[in-house]
């Protein structure tokens, strides 16, 4: 879980600290809200202000991860209950 929110503070801080004042200077805005990413496309398709592949992949495979252990977790104190 630890992994997870850290890269996804890192995807947060990318896109409304580090590239604040991207929608003041571009014409095509994308935004993105899972993880979080501002992103100006330029006309020759040039993308500025995108999350680094790795940060993306890191958060979804340690939200897979989470999810997955969390719900082993889950499962196995069912099982012991019976």
């Amino acid at each position: 879980m630890g992994v997870c929110l850290l890269s996804w503070v890192l995807c947060w801080v990318n896109a409304y600290v580090v590239h604040d004042d991207l929608p003041n200077a571009c014409g095509d805005l994308r935004r993105q809200s899972f993880p979080p990413e501002v992103t100006c496309v330029s006309a020759d398709g040039t993308l500025t202000g995108a999350n680094a592949s790795w940060i993306e992949a890191l958060f979804f495979a340690s939200l897979v991860a989470f999810v997955l252990l969390t719900s082993m977790a889950l499962a196995l104190e069912i099982v012991r209950r019976k």
